[in-house]
């Protein structure tokens, strides 16, 4: 590996969060590069979801801070809104707007946002779809798809902004099992491609293939960093150990 200037899209530093009572982010540090895919994997409940969805303020943090590509987010107005649009975001739900064709769904951020003339955020578009594998559902109204062509929608609705990374939020847990692949598969595409991904998933195979590094979570802590090969092959905490041990159990 020679070094280059590792560039980081997404730092967040000592992040705390509570809901009343709970504590559910406690002192996070994360930072992710350029071109890297981060998967995060845990229990539930031990703040995978609530550590995604702060990035993007999605979810407010109580202390600390969060950087995008070196500029720190905002907490709200105008330039929040710019910050955001340069962080996709694919949900559990598919979030498309229901009465607008698959094709709208798709040109309305690069028109409103990013101002794009119509021609040319439809052809972008249309290329996209293509991308994903839907190009023929383009006239189509999302209740028309199967819940994995409309997730696919989902993740060309966000090429379309041209973000400087993607964050996942366990996108093919709301899917039927036989759907679950061709989401992954896409997702997959996109790591090889050099996308800046983070993403929170109950997949472990596909975690072990895709991610560069796997950031392990319980109790709103990472207990572990490490590459897919370290993680599974010899995770160092007990917990880690467990959560595994649960998988293969379940997996038999």
């Amino acid at each position: 590996m020679h070094h280059v200037e590792k560039q980081a899209i997404i730092e967040m530093k000592h992040i705390d969060k509570h809901y009343g009572s709970l504590h559910v982010l406690k002192d996070i540090n994360l930072t992710v590069h350029k071109g890297e895919v981060v998967v995060i994997i845990g229990p539930s409940g031990s703040g995978k979801s609530t550590l995604c969805r702060t990035i993007n303020r999605l979810e407010t943090i109580d202390s600390g801070e969060i950087l995008i590509d070196g500029e720190h987010l905002p907490e709200e107005g105008r330039e929040l809104a710019r910050l955001r649009s340069e962080v996709g975001m694919v949900f559990q739900s598919f979030n498309l707007f229901a009465h607008r064709t698959i094709l709208d769904n798709v040109t309305m951020g690069p028109r409103e946002v990013l101002h794009t003339p119509r021609k040319e955020a439809e052809e972008e578009a249309l290329q996209l779809l293509k991308r994903v594998g839907v190009d023929s559902q383009a006239k189509k109204v999302p209740a028309q798809l199967s819940g994995g062509q409309q997730q696919r929608v989902a993740i060309a609705r966000t090429l379309a902004m041209h973000p400087k990374a993607i964050l996942f939020d366990e996108p093919t847990s709301a899917l039927d099992p036989e759907m679950i692949g061709e989401v992954l598969d896409v997702m997959t595409g996109l790591a090889r491609e050099g996308m800046t991904m983070v993403i929170v998933t109950h997949e472990m195979n596909f975690a072990r293939r895709v991610a560069d590094r796997i950031i392990f979570m319980d109790a709103g802590m990472i207990l572990e960093e490490n590459t897919p090969e370290e993680f599974f092959t010899e995770p160092k905490t007990q917990r880690a150990k467990d959560f595994l041990n649960t998988l293969k159990e379940r997996d038999k």
